[in-house]
């Protein structure tokens, strides 16, 4: 039995951008605790990786709604990223998508993607 509200991060190894999300979802959802699924350019390795990769992230999501009774998912993305080496729009472009990727699960849970810029500062990506 899980104490607190939980909301989970898919987010990137990179631990620039852990507090700064963490601390964004807190405030801007009320919760308690930020499961938090890490990998290199999540946002590359969501929107196109391979199927058994995606899956992989899936899994981890479903222990953090299962057991945590999360209900909020963000996906982000940095600013200098060296997992997904790309332009701002491109990480927007992939953040997109793996907004919609992650509603098609189908789970009961707000979905929302989000960018931390070169301030280190949060942005909701409309989806």
């Amino acid at each position: 039995m899980s104490h607190g509200k939980f909301a989970t991060a898919i987010n990137c190894i990179d631990g620039r951008c852990q507090v700064p999300v963490s601390a964004w979802m807190k405030e801007h959802f009320g919760i308690d605790y930020v499961d938090r699924i890490t990998e290199p350019g999540p946002d590359k390795v969501l929107s196109g990786g391979s199927a058994e990769n995606i899956e992989s992230i899936k899994r981890k999501v479903m222990v953090s709604v299962n057991a945590h009774k999360s209900r909020v998912i963000a996906i982000a993305a940095h600013h200098d990223c060296a997992g997904n080496p790309v332009s701002m729009e491109d990480h927007w472009e992939q953040l997109r998508k793996c907004v919609v990727i992650v509603k098609s699960w189908k789970l009961p849970v707000k979905v929302v993607g989000l960018w931390v810029n070169e301030e280190w500062n949060v942005e909701v990506v409309d989806a």
